[in-house]
C-alpha cells in the first residue's frame, strides 16, 4: 500500500513507510502562495519500517528566493549552476522553470520590453545540481544540439556513493531499458532487442569515513544512466531511493552534479570550459576541500 502522511506543520511533513515491500509512495507538498513547488519521493518499500522527513515551508520558502548563479553569460549562450530543486522544462506540476527564471533574469538585465529567446539545450534530473546550458539565440541553439548531438560536448559530473567500487577506477558498459510507468531506467550486462547501450568512465577523486566522491564521464546520454549504472556496481549514489539508496537526503536532492562542460563555442569557436561548484553542504564542501588539496599538491 502507498506510504501515509501522518503530519504536517511549518517545519516538515513525514510519509511513514509501511512493512509492505516493492510498492511505490508518492507525494506532493501544497504550493506556496507565489511559490508553486512540488516535492516528489518515489520510496520503493523495504521490508522494515522507516521513516522520511521531507523539507518544510520555512527551508522552501528560502530555496525558491535564491537567485541565479550564473556560470558563464554571451550573446549567444548563459550557463546556469542549477539547484536540486529547479526544474529545466515544464511538467506536470506546473512550477517555475530554470528557463522561465532566466528569461526573466535576462528581461530586467536588458530591461528588455518583448519576449526574450531560450532555447533549452539539454536537460538535469529535478534532483541533480550543476551546469545547465541554455541558448540565447536560435542560431546557438542550432549549433549546440549539432555539438550535443556529434557528442562534441564533454560532460564531468561528480557522485557521491555510500560503498566504495571494486576498482579506483573502471569503464562501464551496460545495456538499458526503460519501464516508463516508473519513469525507471534497468541496466543489463547483455545486449538484448529494446536495450540501449551506454557507457560511462569513473575514477575516485576522495573519500570519507562513510562516503566517496567519484568523477564520473558520460559517452553517451541514455536516461538515468549514471545513476542506473552506479547502481549496477553496487554504488548507488546518496539520496536516490529509486535505484538502491538507503535513505533520501532531507531536501529531496542525490548528491549527483554536473560538474563541468567542455566544447567549443559555437560561435566564437573557441574552447570553452564551465565549471559549477558543489552545493553548499558540508559532505560537498568537504570533497571539494580534498580534491582542491591534492589539485595543489601537484
Amino acid at each position: 500500500m502507498f506510504g501515509k502522511v501522518c503530519s504536517f506543520d511549518l517545519g516538515c511533513q513525514r510519509l511513514l513507510k509501511t512493512s509492505e515491500g516493492n510498492e511505490r509512495g508518492e507525494m506532493m507538498m501544497p504550493a506556496l502562495p507565489g511559490h508553486c513547488f512540488y516535492a516528489f519521493l518515489q520510496v520503493w518499500l523495504t521490508e522494515f519500517s522507516a521513516e522520511l522527513v521531507l523539507p518544510g515551508l520555512s527551508y522552501l520558502r528560502a530555496r525558491m528566493s535564491e537567485k541565479l548563479e550564473i556560470l558563464y553569460e554571451d550573446n549567444h549562450l548563459i550557463a546556469i549552476n542549477k539547484r536540486a530543486s529547479d526544474i529545466v522544462q515544464g511538467d506536470k506540476t506546473g512550477d517555475e522553470t530554470l528557463g522561465e527564471k532566466v528569461k526573466q533574469y535576462l528581461k530586467e538585465k536588458y530591461k528588455k520590453p518583448g519576449e526574450v529567446f531560450i532555447g533549452v539545450i539539454h536537460r538535469l534530473d529535478r534532483p541533480v545540481s550543476g551546469v545547465v546550458l541554455f541558448a540565447r539565440t536560435s542560431k546557438g541553439l542550432a549549433r549546440m544540439n549539432e555539438l550535443f548531438r556529434g557528442r562534441d560536448v564533454q560532460k564531468i559530473y561528480w557522485a557521491v556513493v555510500k560503498d566504495k567500487p571494486e576498482k579506483n577506477s573502471d569503464t562501464l558498459v551496460h545495456f538499458l531499458y526503460k519501464n516508463e510507468k516508473q519513469n525507471k531506467s534497468f541496466a543489463d550486462i547483455y545486449e538484448r532487442p529494446g536495450r540501449l547501450r551506454c557507457e560511462l568512465d569513473y575514477r575516485l577523486l576522495a573519500s570519507s569515513d562513510n562516503y566517496h566522491l567519484l568523477e564520473v564521464v558520460p559517452h553517451t546520454g541514455r536516461h538515468h544512466q549514471i545513476r542506473v549504472q552506479l547502481a549496477a556496481i553496487g554504488c548507488p549514489i546518496k539520496g536516490d531511493l529509486k535505484y538502491g539508496a538507503r535513505r533520501s537526503n532531507p531536501d529531496a536532492s542525490i548528491h549527483l552534479h554536473a560538474r563541468q562542460l567542455e566544447f567549443t563555442h559555437p560561435v566564437k569557436n573557441e574552447k570553452l570550459v564551465i565549471t559549477a561548484p558543489p552545493p553548499q553542504e558540508p559532505l560537498w564542501q568537504a570533497f571539494l576541500e580534498q580534491v582542491e588539496a591534492k589539485e595543489t599538491e601537484k
